[in-house]
């Protein structure tokens, strides 16, 4: 794809719903209002808790409180994670919920956003921050790019998306492209899917005519569809299988406990959701193509979380 297709894309990124600012948006959801379907979900996979090792952001002077219905910011990782590999956070979004304006602020990362890699002390992709260190160095290098602290952490295996879309019995999706990848035949329109045939299908960039974003519109309609699997009545039955599989495919330093005290008090800012647009160009750097955010656009966004988060709107650039 060439540069400047990149960048029109980038830049347009509010005009098209990425799969996962879809996918941090059902996450919210599950965290923030279904009721005893959620609740149910989470007194079965108290597992997925994996606290950090510090006990609050070295950017908040005292720790956050659910039950105080303090202002909260949350890191959602998707983890393209195979058999050898450390894995690659592919996705990286930041969600800040205020409770008392009833508000919630999205933002999408580019996954190949040039930042200062925390730990490391190098410009790289910011997706590489996940194969370095982890949640705990992406979580860092996220707070640094964005000047604000994170709060919680929900990380997505993506190999688990076929575990999860076999145990609510497949989807059906409509593709706006015909290819064929991995044995497997795609057409336009109308496809039946299983677990690994939706994960073909989301993988797939070369033979697509947007590249890496055409695959992020695959991704968007098969989390789509599962959303709409999952919270279906024919799929109450399932209930289990999908519990087990949710369980062995994430990880959060939430606690059962809090998700469910965020429910009254943060439920209402689902409803009033804004996504922000972060905009910048791609270039070449070195021999390596990086997507290079522009500053005023960094500082924007950094002056809209502080005061979704009720922090200091100054930004590190001032």
């Amino acid at each position: 794809m060439k540069e400047n297709k990149n960048s029109e894309a980038h830049n347009g990124i509010n005009k098209k719903k990425r799969f996962w600012i879809t996918l941090g948006i059902v996450i919210s959801l599950l965290l923030l209002g279904l009721g005893a379907y959620a609740y149910n979900i989470y007194n079965n996979i108290d597992k997925t808790y994996k606290p950090l090792k510090r006990e609050k952001s070295e950017k908040r002077e005292i720790k956050i409180s659910i039950k105080r219905n303090d202002p909260i910011a949350v890191l959602l990782l998707g983890v393209d994670k195979r058999k050898g590999d450390k894995g690659r956070s592919d996705t990286m979004i930041v969600t800040t919920i205020n409770p008392k304006d009833k508000t919630m602020k999205i933002l999408s990362i580019p996954r190949d956003a040039r930042v200062e890699i925390v730990g490391k002390g190098i410009q790289d992709k910011i997706n590489h921050s996940f194969a370095f260190g982890g949640v705990e160095m992406s979580i860092h290098t996220v707070e640094k790019f964005l000047d604000i602290p994170i709060d919680y952490y929900i990380q997505l295996n993506m190999e688990g998306l076929a575990e999860i879309i076999d145990q609510v019995g497949g989807i059906q999706i409509n593709s706006p492209i015909a290819f064929r990848e991995g044995g497997r035949s795609f057409i336009v329109g109308t496809n039946n899917l299983n677990g690994k045939d939706a994960l073909i299908y989301v993988r797939m960039r070369k033979k697509d005519p947007k590249g890496d974003f055409g695959r992020q519109e695959r991704q968007r309609i098969v989390i789509e569809e599962l959303l709409n699997r999952l919270i279906s009545v024919d799929s109450v039955p399932r209930l289990n299988g999908i519990v087990r599989s949710l369980g062995d495919n994430i990880s959060t330093n939430l606690k059962v406990s809090e998700a469910m005290d965020m429910r009254e008090g943060y439920g209402p800012a689902r409803n009033n959701n804004e996504t922000l647009n972060l905009e910048g160009s791609d270039q070449k750097i070195n021999g390596i193509y990086y997507f290079v955010p522009k500053q005023e656009s960094v500082d924007a966004i950094i002056a809209t979380f502080k005061r979704n988060l009720e922090l200091n709107t100054q930004t590190s650039s001032e």
